[in-house]
């Protein structure tokens, strides 16, 4: 499926910004800001059931293959978030960026407690600016007003993905390009042992300490401090 992608920036380098579950690709306007004052070019899709990508079926192989459909093989750099942390993992082989980042990435939410989706979902239809900051005190204005574009945009259907555990315990084997695992503080998606398999997988795992799930708006410069060396 071909996606909804935004691009910006004219530098000589080329970044791939991959959002989570029920976001879109305005969720990384503070980082794909600091790439392009870095040089970079960045192109950020919308997943699809996402922004104004299309709808459909929704697998975490469909996910992946919508990536490798819509963007550029070789890039310099490729970042995911969560559930886009997990497609990018498993489109890495193809798209062979030279360096991913997986930001808190939902490798394994086989654990994620009952009616989850349910309450997921009623949190995005329920949403208002107030009810976003009660629970993000930490994010900027911006972010709060993409969070709720994001919301506005999103398919409600596309939460069964997280009712289907056996597609979400998917754990990459080896790290297919240099790969950074960036996690928050705690990390509700990785646990301290599957941290360890990465590790044990040729994954360098770094901490951004007090931050939430959505590292890149909760501690905007911690997260990028994480990527020193990867940017």
């Amino acid at each position: 499926m071909k996606l909804n992608v935004h691009t910006r920036g004219d530098g000589d380098k080329l970044a791939l910004l991959i959002h989570g579950g029920m976001s879109d690709h305005r969720t990384w306007h503070a980082v794909e800001d600091a790439l392009i004052s870095r040089g970079y070019r960045v192109i950020a899709p919308d997943l699809r059931g996402h922004g104004v990508s299309p709808r459909g079926e929704y697998t975490a192989e469909l996910l992946a293959d919508d990536l490798v459909e819509s963007l550029p093989a070789g890039a310099d750099l490729a970042i995911g978030h969560s559930l886009g942390g997990l497609a990018l993992a498993l489109a890495a082989d193809r798209l062979l960026p030279a360096r991913a980042v997986y930001s808190d990435p939902g490798f394994r939410l086989e654990n994620m407690p009952p009616g989850s989706a349910t309450f997921m979902l009623a949190m995005v239809q329920s949403a208002t600016d107030a009810s976003v900051r009660a629970r993000n005190p930490r994010w900027s204005d911006a972010d709060v007003a993409a969070e709720l574009a994001g919301f506005a945009l999103f398919d409600g259907e596309f939460l069964s993905l997280t009712e289907k555990g056996a597609a979400l315990t998917y754990l990459p084997e080896s790290a297919v390009v240099p790969s950074l695992v960036q996690l928050a503080d705690p990390s509700l998606v990785i646990s301290p042992e599957v941290a360890q398999e990465l590790r044990d997988n040729g994954f360098e795992i770094r901490t951004v300490d007090g931050a939430g799930h959505c590292i890149h708006r909760d501690d905007f410069q911690g997260f990028m401090d994480s990527l020193d060396g990867w940017i």
